[in-house]
């Protein structure tokens, strides 16, 4: 078969377009008008994927977003293929399985196969699942403009058609439009002239992409936020569990919600303590928690003393983590011990065991080394601290039960997840997972990979409003360079992995793809810092502006009689005695992890000198480059050290010149070149849609490459992005955006209102229009207000805390808003526990709140 490809594309001087065709690299010709064709003949039929690229002296310079799939119909001796280049546009979001796959997927149907004379194809995927997009045009086929034909939506969002026989050899004049489903009554057409098909010679077939001319057709919806440990229903084991998901998207879709945006739920068991119920921290980031797990469903029998405990556990007020966790190890051991051989037997289980491989097995063998030597640091771990296949496959013939246990806890909770998520789907609700920015440094990821991380730096978030001292997450940052090489493999793996459970997911920090904020392995605090990838300036650059760096000047504390005062106050001559030599600290007190180790009391003079030593360590107005000798990075927020206070005005001038080109101006390209070599790889690997968390310290050049990927942002009112703002205007928040009152590292609406008063007298004025003094508490109807406020914002999201739906009622809502907080991330070691009040079965049956939810909802025009 001889099939002709043929795409209009612009390239500038020097470059090529260049058809890939699987594994096929085959140049095209240029034609006038910027037609470009290439002929293959040696196609069978069948269905194959396509793409065109852009190509400079013999290298891509530019790919398409999507490929083409092409579908040839047998029998033909000759086809013409006429394509359109795939860009991301506005229409990219609707692409994803959010919508495909949830909020405008159709019952499953076939695609009509592809049979000789005029088949169009078109790219739609605005098209609401009670419409179709069709066809009407002259000719006989088309009973000149007095018939709608439908294109077949079988292979949703690509709509197809072929006209066949001797109908499609007449040229004919024809729009497409956009009809009611049912009757086929026009909703919309397309902009513009009447399209033109030419008439077709004889024994030719033709396929022919089109790209609509609709106005653009902006889809807007509401969900709530929420981790599944804090789900409540009466069949849970004192914390939420995947299955509770299922009540939950009944009243989503009771409610008119789309979307249900959740916490990671990977596995953060390290210590077996309430410290792993951070969600941030997982040792792996494909194994899922085994806390989530429906215990009845994964083989525990629920006799007199399961249902005697579950009671107890689950009338908690909070969730109470060392005791549900270690309950939930022992039954599921017990089941393992009755089913496991007869579910490692099943063909089911051993697809899922294939299928995972590549993860399952370190993570199964790391569970059980990390439980045999009580520890996850795996350097401890003797002959097994560096990962070595043949001897994990020793260990797993070795430990067989042990491995084969983790398996099968793994096991059910895929099977649970995915049950959900097919329920989900039936309902027209997405869920929308998380994907943390960090990984564990004590890990199954970095003891498997560790070339892929940088284990000598933490990462962590420069200081903002949630941390004065910075962020220090402890994890290692990535080795980029590294990933690079095989094509972010390990991104793309963990990507399609989520997306065998979610439609949707937000990226935590999608600022560190731009750039991490790497802190020394020495450090606690997040102030000793630096951006990386970054341009530090060089020791010339800084001896110009009038910083002479040699001998560590500036980039260590100085030690004189003043600071030391001003920081130790009654300490300071100890402080000069016991932990200086020579004007210096001594080696023990060199960096902020040894003195965190030596001075560990919590009196006053302990605290006071640990604190001051720390500060002190702080107080440098460059840092030093751990990888480039000789160049420095401005320390972040240096105006507030004591060594800006000693400059004279000249240099403080200076520095603030160095400091705010070196954070605001100097990276910008920098950043956003690192972002697309990055991003777009990873985002390939699945088809979610992708939203960006993007709060904190954003260079220009963020909002620019997540519009041109098609990211959606963040936006909270009380985090505006413009700095001379207090708070956002959620009525002029962009479109590709998810709109939101508060996050899990906030306090919740009416809690926040407590918090600052000062501020919430200017919200009450500025932003609610009211006169006089704010109410002490947010009261229902000021919380009604608030969450119409973001309904009606043009966001295509509105994902609210559930503790923030819930303010709107009197009679539902948590009698004390201290207890709704999630996160308080100044406080690196927080207990995550919160748990609803109340459960989903009760919150199904409050028909009057669900009724006004509802309403509020549609008559926002989020329905």
């Amino acid at each position: 078969m001889k099939l002709t490809f043929t795409i209009e594309y612009r390239t500038a001087w020097g470059e090529a377009l260049v058809l890939r065709l699987g594994d096929r690299r085959i140049a095209m010709r240029y034609a006038d008008g910027g037609v470009w064709s290439a002929e293959v003949d040696d196609l069978p039929a069948g269905v194959c994927e396509y793409g065109y690229e852009v190509e400079r002296d013999g290298r891509c310079v530019r790919r398409e977003w999507r490929s083409h799939t092409l579908e040839l119909p047998a029998g033909a001796s000759c086809v013409g293929r006429r394509d359109l280049w795939q860009d991301r546009d506005d229409e990219a979001p609707f692409y994803a399985s959010a919508f495909t796959r949830g909020i405008f997927s159709r019952d499953a149907s076939s695609a009509p196969q592809t049979t000789e004379g005029w088949t169009l194809r078109v790219a739609c995927p605005t098209v609401r699942p009670d419409e179709v997009l069709a066809i009407a045009g002259s000719g006989r086929e088309l009973d000149d403009w007095r018939r709608i034909v439908p294109l077949s939506d079988g292979a949703f969002p690509e709509w197809s058609l072929t006209l066949a026989g001797g109908e499609a050899g007449e040229a004919i004049k024809y729009k497409l439009l956009v009809a009611d489903r049912r009757t086929l009554e026009p909703r919309l057409w397309e902009e513009g002239g009447n399209r033109r098909r030419e008439a077709l010679p004889r024994g030719e077939s033709r396929i022919e992409e089109l790209r609509p001319r609709f106005a653009p057709r902006h889809w807007r919806g509401a969900g709530t936020a929420i981790p599944v440990f804090s789900l409540r229903t009466e069949e849970d084991f004192g914390i939420g569990e995947f299955l509770d998901l299922k009540q939950l998207v009944d009243w989503a879709a009771a409610t008119g919600q789309r979307i249900l945006q959740l916490l990671p739920i990977n596995d953060t068991t390290m210590t077996g303590t309430w410290e792993d119920s951070y969600p941030y921290n997982a040792n792996s980031s494909f194994a899922l928690h085994p806390q989530f797990i429906r215990l009845t469903e994964a083989g525990v029998e629920a006799d007199a003393e399961y249902r005697g405990m579950q009671a107890e556990l689950n009338a908690l007020a909070e969730v109470d983590y060392e005791r549900v966790n270690a309950a939930k190890e022992a039954l599921l051991r017990r089941a393992y011990a009755q089913h496991g051989a007869r579910t490692a037997a099943s063909d089911d289980y051993r697809a899922f065991v294939e299928a995972n491989r590549s993860w399952l097995v370190p993570y199964a063998v790391f569970r059980s080394l990390r439980d045999r030597y009580a520890t996850a640091d795996f350097s401890q771990w003797g002959e097994m601290a560096q990962y070595d296949d043949s001897r994990v496959e020793a260990y797993c013939r070795q430990e067989a039960g042990e491995v084969g246990f983790h398996c099968y806890v793994q096991y059910h909770l895929h099977l649970q997840l995915s049950e959900v998520c097919r329920y989900a789907h039936a309902h027209g609700v997405v869920l929308k997972g998380d994907l943390p920015i960090g990984v564990s440094r004590t890990s199954a990821d970095a003891w498997r990979s560790p070339e892929l991380f940088h284990m000598d730096s933490q990462a962590g978030a420069p200081p903002d409003a949630f941390a004065a001292m910075g962020q220090n997450w402890g994890f290692p940052t990535y080795n980029w360079e590294r990933m690079a090489r095989d094509g972010y493999a390990w991104w793309r793996a963990r990507l399609k992995k989520m997306a065998e459970y979610f439609d949707a997911y937000r990226i935590d920090h999608i600022l560190g793809f731009f750039r991490i904020w790497e802190i020394p392995a020495h450090a606690v605090h997040g102030l000793l810092g630096h951006f990386n990838p970054a341009l530090p300036y060089s020791a010339d650059e800084l001896r110009a502006a009038g910083f002479d760096t040699s001998g560590g000047r500036y980039a260590r504390p100085e030690t004189w009689d003043w600071v030391l005062d001003t920081l130790f106050g009654p300490y300071a001559g100890e402080v000069r005695a016991t932990c200086l030599c020579d004007g210096r600290l001594r080696p023990e007190y060199a960096t902020q992890r040894q003195i965190a180790a030596r001075i560990a009391g919590d009196d006053e003079r302990s605290t006071r000198i640990r604190e001051g030593l720390m500060a002190l360590l702080d107080d440098v107005l460059f840092v030093e480059d751990p990888r480039r000798e000789g160049h420095y990075h401005p320390r972040i927020g240096a105006q507030h050290t004591l060594a800006y206070r000693a400059l004279d005005d000249g240099l403080r001038r200076s520095f603030d010149r160095l400091h705010d080109d070196f954070f605001f101006r100097r990276h910008n390209d920098f950043w956003r070149e690192s972002a697309l070599r990055k991003l777009p790889a990873i985002l390939s690997a699945s088809g979610m849609l992708t939203c960006g968390e993007d709060l904190g310290m954003i260079p220009d050049s963020v909002p620019a490459t997540m519009h041109e990927l098609r990211i959606l942002s963040l936006e909270i009112q009380r985090m505006p992005k413009s700095p001379d703002e207090t708070f956002a205007s959620p009525a002029r928040y962009p479109y590709l955006s998810v709109c939101t009152t508060s996050t899990h590292d906030m306090n919740p609406l009416r809690a926040w209102w407590r918090e600052d008063r000062p501020l919430t007298e200017r919200f009450y004025g500025e932003v609610l229009g009211e006169r006089g003094e704010a109410p002490a508490d947010c009261t229902p109807e000021l919380c009604r207000r608030i969450v119409e406020m973001h309904l009606a914002s043009p966001a295509m999201l509105v994902v609210l805390p559930w503790q923030d739906w819930m303010s709107t009622d009197g009679a539902l809502r948590l009698a004390d808003p201290e207890r709704e907080r999630i996160n308080v991330p100044a406080i690196p070691r927080y207990y995550w526990r919160y748990r609803m009040h109340l459960t989903v079965e009760r919150l199904l049956g409050e028909e009057a709140f669900n009724a006004a939810m509802r309403a509020a909802i549609a008559g926002s025009g989020r329905s």
